[in-house]
C-alpha cells in the first residue's frame, strides 16, 4: 500500500508541475513570480524527498554487483586518488573483493579463473605504504590498471609496489596465472622495486613507467611467459647526458625464469638494464641507454655461463654494451651499437658455443675500440664451437670476426697473411683455404706449411713472384 501511495504521490507531483508550468505561460491567471519560485522550490524538495525513500542507499566502500560488470574502483573503497592519504587498505579490499567474486572454472589445474575482473585505479595518484601482494595464489584472469602508484617515505626498502608472490607453500604449480599490469605508472620513490613477479604464468606487464627504483624495477623469478611490452624504466628521470650517471644502480629488468619476453622498452637509467638469469627468453626492440660502458654499465648482462639460449634482435645499444658469460646458444643480430658499444664475452669456465654475432651495426668515435671483445681474467675460451661472427658493418671502431679473408704477394719462396688483428680468439684457426696466382708459365709446388698464432705461412719449393689469397674460419671446420 505504502508503495502506491507513492507512485500516485509522485504522479500527482508531476501533474502539478506540468499545470505550474502551463499557467506561467498562459495569459490569464498569472501567478506572481516570487509566489511561483517558492512553489517550485517547495515541489523540488518533496519530489527529491520521495525518490530518496524509493532508491538504496549507496556505500561509498560497497563492492560491484557480481551480477553485472566485475570493475572494482579503489575510490569506491575509500583510494584517494590525491595522493595525500595512505590509499594501501582501500587498494588490498578492491582486490580482495575481486578475489572472492565468482568464478568462471579454471584455467591451469588449480588456478580460479576470476572471469577477467579489473582494479580500475581511475587515473589517480595513489599512496602505498607496503606491497600490493595478492591475497592467496590459485587465481588468474585479473587486472590491474590506469593509474599511479607511489611507494611512502616509510615504504619497505625490500619490497615492491606490486607483488605476484606468495608466502605459503599451496600445490599449485603456479602462484598465479595470466595476470595483467597495464597503463601505470609506479614511483618507487627510491625505496625498493616496482613489479616482482614470483612463480607465475602468463603474465602480461604492458604500457607501465615505472621510476626511482633502488632494487628492480622489475623482478621475474621462476615460473615462466612474462611478457613486458610498450614501456619505459629508469631509475632516474632523464633522457640522457644527466651528471649524476655516473652514480646511477638498480637493475630495470630481472629475467631469472624461462620463456619470457621484453619487447619495445626502453631503459633510460639503472646500472644494469637487463640482466637475465634464465633460458629461452627473447628481447627485442629494446633501447638500452641506462649507464655508459665507460662510467661502468651494462645494458643487458647475460648470467647464464653454459646455457644462455637467448636470443637479442632489433635492439638498440645506446652507449652501454652487452655481456654473455660462457654463452651457449646465443643470437644478436639486427641490433644496433652506438657511441663505442661492444659485445663482451666473458670466460667462466672458457665455453662458447652455438654463438651467433650478426648483421649488426657498430658505430664508435675513431678511439679503436673492437666491437667484440674476450673478458679472459677467469681463464682463456677453450671449448669453442660453431661461434659465427661476421656481415656485421663497422664505421670509427675495430672491426672483429671469426671469418676473415687475406692476401699477400711477392718474389720468394714464402708468403705470410696475418690475421690477428681481424680474428676475435686468439690462437685460432679452424679452417683455411687459399689460392695462389703466378704470373709466370712454370708450375711449382706450394703448400700451407704454419698455422699459429692467427697467422697463415705458405710456401713453395722454388721462388716464384706469386700473389696468395686465403680464407680462415675460428668457428668449425666446414662452416660457411
Amino acid at each position: 500500500m505504502k508503495a502506491k501511495m507513492k507512485g500516485r504521490a509522485l504522479v500527482l507531483l508531476s501533474s502539478f508541475i506540468i499545470l505550474h508550468v502551463y499557467a506561467e505561460n498562459s495569459p490569464v491567471g498569472e501567478v506572481p513570480a516570487s509566489r511561483y519560485h517558492n512553489h517550485i522550490r517547495k515541489m523540488q524538495s518533496f519530489r527529491e524527498s520521495l525518490l530518496q525513500q524509493n532508491s538504496p542507499s549507496i556505500s561509498p566502500t560497497s563492492a560491484p554487483d557480481v551480477s553485472g560488470p566485475r570493475v572494482y574502483r579503489v575510490t569506491s573503497y575509500g583510494g584517494d586518488p590525491r595522493g595525500k592519504s595512505d590509499s594501501t587498505e582501500a587498494i588490498m579490499r578492491a582486490i580482495s573483493d575481486a578475489f572472492e567474486g565468482p568464478s568462471n572454472g579454471f584455467l591451469m589445474e588449480g588456478i580460479v579463473n576470476l572471469g577477467g575482473a579489473q582494479i580500475n585505479l581511475e587515473g589517480g595518484n595513489y599512496l602505498i605504504s607496503r606491497p600490493l601482494r595478492l591475497p592467496n595464489p590459485g587465481y588468474g584472469n585479473l587486472m590491474i590498471s590506469g593509474g599511479t602508484l607511489k611507494a611512502s617515505d616509510d615504504f619497505p626498502t625490500d619490497g615492491y609496489l606490486v607483488e605476484l608472490s606468495s608466502n605459503t607453500t599451496e600445490g599449485n604449480s603456479y602462484n598465479f596465472e595470466y595476470i595483467t599490469l597495464k597503463d601505470l605508472m609506479l614511483d618507487s620513490n627510491y625505496r625498493g622495486g616496482g613489479i616482482s613477479v614470483i612463480n607465475s604464468l602468463r603474465t602480461s606487464i604492458d604500457n607501465c613507467y615505472i621510476a626511482h627504483f633502488t632494487t628492480n624495477g622489475i623482478l621475474v623469478q621462476s615460473g615462466h611467459e612474462t611478457y613486458i611490452r610498450n614501456s619505459f624504466l629508469g631509475q632516474h628521470i632523464t633522457a640522457g647526458g644527466d651528471h649524476t650517471e655516473r652514480n646511477f644502480s638498480g637493475t630495470a629488468i630481472t629475467l631469472s625464469g624461462n620463456d619470457n619476453a621484453v619487447t619495445d622498452v626502453v631503459i633510460f637509467s639503472a646500472s644494469i638494464g637487463i640482466l637475465v638469469a634464465g633460458q629461452a627468453n627473447t628481447l627485442s626492440g629494446v633501447h638500452c641507454y641506462n649507464k655508459a660502458t665507460g662510467f661502468g654499465g651494462t645494458g643487458i648482462y647475460l648470467k647464464l655461463p653454459g646455457l644462455t639460449q637467448t636470443r637479442i634482435v632489433n635492439c638498440y645499444m645506446d652507449y652501454t654494451g652487452i655481456v654473455a658469460e660462457d654463452p651457449v646458444q646465443l643470437h644478436i643480430s639486427s641490433t644496433f651499437f652506438l657511441g663505442d658499444a661492444f659485445v663482451l664475452l666473458k670466460s667462466i669456465n672458457g665455453i662458447a658455443n652455438g654463438v651467433n654475432i650478426v648483421d649488426n651495426m657498430f658505430s664508435g668515435s675513431n678511439k679503436g675500440i673492437e666491437i667484440v671483445q674476450l673478458d679472459e681474467t677467469n681463464g682463456p675460451f677453450k671449448e669453442i664451437d660453431q661461434v659465427i661472427i661476421q656481415r656485421n658493418n663497422v664505421k670509427g671502431m675495430n672491426f672483429k670476426s671469426t671469418v676473415a679473408r687475406g692476401s699477400a704477394e711477392g718474389n720468394g719462396t714464402s708468403w705470410t697473411v696475418d690475421f690477428s688483428p681481424t680474428l676475435v680468439f686468439s690462437n685460432l684457426i679452424k679452417h683455411v683455404q687459399y689460392s695462389l696466382s703466378t704470373s709466370g708459365g712454370s708450375f711449382f709446388n706450394h703448400a700451407i706449411r704454419n698455422v699459429s698464432q692467427n697467422r697463415v705461412v705458405i710456401e713453395s719449393d722454388v721462388a716464384a713472384s706469386a700473389s696468395v689469397y686465403v680464407t680462415v674460419d675460428q668457428g668449425t671446420v666446414g662452416s660457411s
